[in-house]
């Protein structure tokens, strides 16, 4: 039996419905009440940290704020976790989605990809902002998660650095990032008049 934490670390007691090591499909994931918040990649389980600390969620605010004033009145769409996000493997029925994650950021420019529960299929740009416990799941695995599903730009905010990893879709793939600090004005490569001031981003 395997647990999946962030990192890998134990996560003691938990919802007694799971068995670690089984493969969860978004079916089971909607019967889960015990309050803790999990996502589901690939029908392995990982449970989330408990709230994020208050920098994280200026800096999410700080990011938002930007993409929102931007994006208001423009058919493309700005949302902040918790905000549930299946990502299929084809056709499959909701229930049988074997991934459910949980992103900080994310923008959605296809309206057929919301609905009431959130988002199905791969947003145009995703933002993970990294966390002691979460920094090897968003360098590792939900890069490749992203890169597979054809995100078409995924973010990485490291704070304690004060920059921030690009890392644009090119013939399906990742490549190396490209990296921001708090002195630029980064660039939305998914749109051409928009650019984030990051020193805004980072003002603590």
């Amino acid at each position: 039996m395997s647990n999946k934490a962030d990192d890998g670390d134990k996560i003691g007691e938990t919802n007694s419905q799971i068995n670690y090591g089984t493969k969860y499909t978004y079916g089971d994931y909607l019967t889960w009440d015990d309050g803790k918040r999990y996502e589901l990649i690939d029908g392995e389980i990982y449970i989330m940290s408990p709230a994020p600390g208050r920098i994280h969620q200026k800096i999410l605010g700080n990011l938002h704020w930007q993409f929102y004033g931007y994006l208001k009145d423009k058919k493309c769409e700005v949302y902040f976790a918790p905000f549930d996000l299946r990502l299929p493997e084809g056709n499959e029925d909701d229930k049988d989605i074997l991934t459910v994650v949980q992103p900080d950021l994310i923008v959605v420019c296809d309206q057929d990809k919301l609905d009431e529960r959130g988002g199905r299929g791969a947003p145009d740009l995703v933002v993970e902002i990294l966390s002691p416990t979460s920094e090897k799941r968003d360098r590792e695995i939900k890069k490749d998660l992203y890169e597979r599903h054809g995100v078409r730009e995924y973010w990485i905010v490291d704070y304690q650095n004060s920059i921030v990893e690009v890392y644009p879709l090119k013939n399906g793939k990742y490549g190396k990032p490209d990296i921001y600090s708090k002195e630029d004005n980064l660039p939305v490569s998914i749109f051409s008049d928009f650019r984030i001031d990051l020193k805004s981003v980072f003002s603590l």
